[in-house]
């Protein structure tokens, strides 16, 4: 039997083209991905999480059709500035100032905060993880490279890439879709104090300061790597000249993305990624996430129901399911609303799955079990389409309680053919986790309340109304109101 990866395709929306592609490796049946990290200079925003959590996505599915994949997610521990440009503060050096910390102290807390928080939302580790820090000597050697090719300078002490010089033999913008011409006519000229040769250029190799605490030696002086260039050095050398995915938010498009390219092209003369995917940003109450404007959240704020936003706590896997019913590709907004409304619809998910592991056979099988299951991989062939992923897979709750009313079945191979996929969907590719799988301050709430919903279900079927409805009552007093439906009963906390 060809695998799964044959017998499915993908097509995926490539920014470099702007149209969705068939995804087609450099060599079948392996896949590299490389997917910008975080820089680990203050905790993990819920922003962040969600364009890591759609790469988890991607990266579980791949590994489901039977793809072997490197998957490489970088740490920037050096070199990000402030603004996303060539002046100013080291991120991770000012925050070590104000905190009076040695960097490398504030590189290690927060990169532990960003494991911690992904691993409560049940991501899936990279195959490589590496640092900017541990890999200066790759990429001083890939600034020689770029300045033998011609398209960079030395301007005491730093190194800058030539973009104008770059642009006469390649094309710097395609990516973004920005033309050179226009972004110079919309720049304002050079300050004296400026080392650049054009607005455009960017740093590769800055000179560090008397007062820079992060440095290295080059042949240039000591100093430090640009952003870009960390990327570049990384992704090239565990993925290749050429690789299948590269990954990353949309704000990262341009100038990050952008560079990596010119970077890579400089070297090389080729493209080095084949598709790029790029997520889309996170919302909070109709407006961006902004730490200055304090209209921002974090993972751990709704696991522990601390934020001032939000009533009460939520579970990682209801954030996590929250975030799965939209496409990697569209706006997100987070409200309170919009996550009582997933935590009703993933307990109702749960709930279906409890009721099929019970389910018994019947003699014939009267739901289209090959119809369902094209349609789920339809939908994740369909550039990663989770949301109509879930909604086939609540076609397959109503299934479930219709086969409980009587209404439907499936021959015993069927129905366990049906419960390996609805299994593999839900916790294989979307990541999800049971109730009683979770950590955190819900486990145990979770877990009791479920308990209490299972002895009134059962008081309900021994005719125990007296019971039944002293549960609900003493539920509810206590801000737990329980809704029954034909799908089950589901409960929110006020």
């Amino acid at each position: 039997m060809a695998p799964l990866y044959q017998q499915h395709p993908i097509y995926v929306t490539n920014s470099l083209s702007g149209k969705k592609e068939e995804l087609l490796p450099l060599k079948e049946g392996y896949l590299g991905m490389y997917v910008c990290g975080p820089t680990v200079y203050s905790n993990v925003h819920l922003g962040n999480c969600r364009t890591f959590l759609s790469f988890d996505m991607i990266f579980r599915y791949f590994r489901h059709l039977g793809y072997k994949v490197r998957y490489v997610r970088n740490i920037t521990d050096a070199g990000h500035l402030e603004n996303d440009a060539d002046e100013g503060e080291d991120k991770i050096a000012k925050k070590a100032k104000l905190e009076q910390l040695e960097p490398m102290e504030v590189v290690q807390r927060y990169t532990v905060d960003f494991h911690q928080t992904l691993e409560r939302l049940n991501f899936l580790p990279p195959s490589i993880e590496p640092t900017a820090t541990g890999h200066i000597i790759e990429q001083i050697e890939l600034i020689k490279e770029i300045i033998d090719a011609g398209y960079a300078y030395v301007q005491n002490g730093s190194v800058y890439f030539d973009v104008i010089k770059f642009n006469e033999d390649r094309e710097y913008g395609k990516l973004s879709g920005r033309k050179l011409e226009d972004m110079i006519a919309n720049t304002r000229e050079l300050t004296a104090q400026s080392e650049k040769k054009a607005p455009q250029d960017f740093a590769l190799w800055k000179k560090a300061e008397p007062q820079h605490i992060m440095r290295w030696p080059s042949p240039w002086g000591d100093g430090f790597p640009g952003w870009h260039l960390e990327c570049t050095a990384m992704s090239t050398k565990y993925l290749g000249k050429q690789f299948d995915i590269h990954g990353g938010g949309m704000d990262l498009k341009f100038p990050h993305h952008e560079c990596e390219i010119a970077q890579a092209e400089a070297c090389n003369g080729e493209t080095p990624v084949r598709y790029w995917l790029h997520a889309n940003m996170l919302t909070l109450n109709g407006k961006k996430m902004s730490k200055s404007t304090g209209n921002n959240i974090y993972p751990n704020e709704i696991f522990n129901g601390s934020s001032p936003l939000l009533t009460r706590a939520y579970s990682p896997s209801v954030v996590r399911f929250f975030m799965l019913q939209a496409h990697y590709t569209s706006i997100l907004d987070i409200s309170e609303s919009a996550l009582q409304a997933s935590e009703k619809g993933y307990l109702r998910l749960m709930d279906g799955l409890k009721r099929l592991e019970t389910l018994d056979a019947g003699k014939n099988s009267d739901f289209d079990l090959k119809a369902w299951a094209a349609n789920c991989y339809k939908a994740m062939g369909d550039d990663f389409n989770t949301p109509i992923l879930i909604a086939h897979l609540f076609d397959g709750v109503k299934f479930v309680n219709q086969a409980q009313e009587g209404k439907m079945s499936l021959n015993a191979s069927d129905l366990e053919e049906f419960k390996r996929l609805f299994k593999a969907f839900i916790f294989d590719v979307l990541g999800l986790l049971a109730p009683q799988q979770q950590s955190g301050n819900n486990k145990a709430l979770d877990g009791a309340i479920q308990l209490l919903i299972d002895l009134r279900t059962q008081a309900r079927g021994d005719r125990d109304f007296a019971t039944s409805d002293r549960i609900r009552d003493e539920l509810a007093n206590l801000g737990v109101q329980l809704k029954d439906g034909k799908e089950g009963t589901t409960y929110s906390v006020e």
